[in-house]
């Protein structure tokens, strides 16, 4: 069944954690578009030739063995938009916590761009419709913030029994996910060592994974924002190829 020509009926979520704090400047900025900029951004950290994320043993680290396939397809009697829904919660909470164990890494100075590879930075549309670069921690609390805004909005995630969601909703998450999958880009870029670190990488390794295959399987996920262009591509994006040839993704 495909995402984007379903339009279901509400169901009852369990409530959600306390709101995130806003950024008092955030409100003049609204990403309902965000570019990518080729001209090679600041060096964030030193890298080697080949990423740290796809070396082994990193690349391999994960709680999770084998396909994920089967724990992102819908459940019986699940309705679709419900199921989105609720995935996209647990993404962003997950995404949050992580990112705020590194925090303290990702600062104005050591990130002045929102760098996802050795040659691309993305850049964010502002009211004016001018295409801006932030610092990566200010990016970083800009989507989260809009995020949890809409999250908090019940006309956008509905939580009351018999409350349907709008039939703008898939447009919406679909725009959402590709915010979160520039965070992420960002912390394997920029930030994997702390990761590695903390002996997080199986965790994050598979949330990710997880991210991937779930975006995928309902139509939320663009290839071009995973693997950007030739000229400026987006660092992850080999991990795409490497997971599937390991048979943790499909497709």
């Amino acid at each position: 069944m495909s995402f984007f020509n379903s339009i279901g009926r509400s169901m009852t979520r369990a409530p959600r954690s306390g709101k995130r704090s806003t950024t008092p400047t955030s409100a003049t900025f609204s990403p309902t578009e965000s570019n990518y900029n080729s001209n090679p951004p600041s060096p964030v950290v030193s890298s080697p030739s080949k990423p740290l994320y796809l070396c082994s043993p990193f690349v391999e680290a994960a709680l999770v063995k084998g396909s994920l396939k089967t724990i992102v397809l819908l459940p019986k009697y699940v309705d679709i938009m419900e199921w989105v829904a609720v995935n996209i919660f647990d993404f962003y909470t997950n995404l949050n916590e992580f990112y705020g164990c590194v925090a303290e890494c990702c600062t104005q100075s050591t990130c002045p761009t929102m760098s996802a590879g050795p040659t691309l930075n993305f850049t964010w549309i502002n009211q004016d419709r001018k295409s801006v670069n932030l610092a990566a921690p200010t990016y970083v609390d800009y989507v989260m913030t809009w995020v949890q805004n809409l999250l908090d909005d019940e006309n956008v995630f509905p939580t009351k029994s018999g409350q349907d969601f709008a039939p703008s909703f898939p447009s919406t998450v679909k725009h959402v996910y590709r915010q979160l999958l520039r965070v992420f880009a960002h912390l394997y870029h920029a930030h994997y060592p702390q990761i590695l670190h903390l002996r997080s990488e199986p965790h994050f390794n598979s949330l990710f994974a997880h991210f991937l295959a779930f975006g995928r399987e309902y139509e939320l996920l663009e290839m071009k924002d995973l693997k950007g262009s030739s000229s400026a591509p987006v660092g992850i994006g080999e991990l795409w190829s490497r997971w599937r040839d390991m048979g943790i993704l499909e497709g």
